[in-house]
């Protein structure tokens, strides 16, 4: 095709395999460096997706307008919103879906590739609308406006997948014997039921949940955006943020580049321990130094208190106590287990979440499914984007009758650290295990990069890493100066 050509043809988008991100040509991905107006196939080989890491090549055309649309119209998204009870005769559920969040929309989505038709109704307890979550630990980096997160419009999405939305809905309890899903808004009767409900923070009992924000949904993070906001004179806010796993020290990188000045706690004495070897770790608090970001390791939180002068202090076993404006967990997540304890399903309580089988991500009983958060696979929970869409695949397949690839039969998974002044890209081979036996090799380690290699006892090559550099930066935004 002609430059000329390629001009005048219309605009294309591209969605993710492994997160559902969609490139739009018109768009472009300006963080990436590629203007408004770059053709798909004129992207660099190099170009990672911005949410999940992965390559051009996971990348294939996209075509919303594909999907059939039934007569009969979603239920409005709205708190008001009644669902027609079930058994009566007045709709089919159909395969209901409990949780609208990446999962749940991922899992609608895999559903539709293979019937147009099939009735399909999502129970929500937020609001639905489609967000990536990664995005709100770099939104600051990014010059990301809160009101610019949401991609599309939970009403929008279920137009376009032709589904049933009920939102602030609860799920209560399901009863299989009967296959009904009690909810806040009436019982449905499902085919096929899918638990994507996630996990939620897990807070400690030491830390008061009126005091301490949790930043694991677009609302908490609006809200918490809006209690930074400051009169342009007045000063940036003090932050204490508590855990320096993932989300914590994505969440100060990207704070502290609007000027807060971040105490970061944890009881590890590095950054990431979970995720990283010591030299990544303590490369990226080098190249903190040009934050305000204070790291204070083998410490462990025993309290919070809002003191007369407004200001909220943090207390340690045995150690000094923390001063801030403001203090945020990023203690992890746990699975909420009501509802699988209600349909007796098994569930691990040490990986924390529901088991589900490596082929179809079934769970003990008969036609109920898990995916995502709040599901284990093979002993771990997975709390990452790129199984989603496997196990929604996996899932759609089971439920429509049609071959699909077990589980486990996937790509290496790519775990990008997004802390701006120091990406890090983890690349795990799925399948190997980790070992005490196994070690990190250093390949580069120099002012641009640091290259490693981890490696078993027998020479099998299980993870690479990559450190830096670091990218240029957005503009800060306004959060709190």
């Amino acid at each position: 095709m002609s430059a000329d050509e390629l001009s005048g043809a219309a605009w294309q988008q591209f969605i993710c395999q492994v997160c559902g991100l969609i490139y739009d040509e018109a768009a472009g991905d300006p963080d990436s460096g590629l203007a408004p107006g770059t053709r798909f196939q004129d992207i660099p080989d190099d170009w990672a997706c911005p949410i999940c890491g992965v390559g051009k090549a996971d990348f294939v055309p996209y075509a919303p307008a594909g999907v059939a649309v039934r007569a009969t119209p979603a239920l409005p998204c709205a708190p008001t919103a009644q669902p027609r009870a079930a058994g009566r005769g007045r709709f089919d559920a159909g395969v209901v879906i409990v949780g609208a969040g990446r999962a749940g929309w991922q899992m609608a989505q895999a559903l539709r590739a293979h019937d147009a038709t099939l009735p399909i109704t999502i129970v929500s307890a937020c609001s639905g609308d489609v967000y990536d979550k990664p995005q709100l630990s770099v939104a600051v980096a990014r010059g990301l406006a809160v009101d610019g997160l949401v991609r599309e419009t939970a009403a929008d999405a279920a137009r376009r997948l032709n589904v049933r939305l009920l939102c602030a809905t609860a799920a209560v309890r399901i009863d299989t014997a009967s296959r009904v899903l009690r909810t806040s808004a009436g019982p449905l009767r499902w085919r096929q039921l899918v638990l994507a409900h996630g996990a939620e923070p897990a807070l400690p009992a030491v830390l008061p949940a009126a005091l301490v924000w949790r930043v694991n949904d677009l609302a908490s993070y609006q809200r918490l955006r809006a209690a930074l906001q400051r009169a342009p004179q007045g000063p940036p806010q003090r932050i204490v943020l508590i855990g320096a796993g993932l989300v914590g020290c994505e969440l100060a990188n990207d704070l502290a580049l609007a000027g807060h000045p971040i105490t970061l706690l944890d009881r590890q004495t590095r950054l990431l321990p979970a995720q990283l070897p010591d030299a990544a770790s303590e490369r990226l608090l080098r190249a903190w130094r040009r934050l305000p970001i204070r790291f204070v390791g083998g410490v462990q939180v025993s309290g919070v208190e809002r003191l007369p002068s407004g200001l909220l202090r943090v207390h340690t076993l045995g150690g000094p106590h923390h001063d801030g404006d403001q203090v945020i967990a990023a203690t992890g997540l746990r699975t909420a287990d009501h509802l699988a304890r209600s349909a007796g399903l098994a569930f691990d309580r040490t990986a924390g979440g529901i088991v589900v089988d490596e082929a179809r991500c079934a769970t003990s009983a008969d036609g109920i499914y898990a995916l995502g958060d709040c599901a284990v696979v093979g002993g771990a929970a997975s709390r990452y984007i790129e199984p989603i869409g496997r196990q929604a695949r996996a899932i759609a397949a089971a439920i429509t009758g049609h071959p699909s690839a077990a589980i486990g039969d996937s790509p290496p998974t790519v775990l990008r650290v997004k802390t701006s002044h120091l990406p890090i890209t983890l690349t795990s081979l799925l399948g190997e295990a980790a070992s005490d036996a196994a070690q990190w090799h250093t390949d580069r380690d120099d002012d641009e990069a640091l290259q490693m290699r981890r490696l078993s006892a027998s020479g099998r090559l299980l993870a690479t890493l990559v450190a830096g550099p670091a990218r240029p930066q957005a503009a800060a935004l306004d959060v709190g100066r």
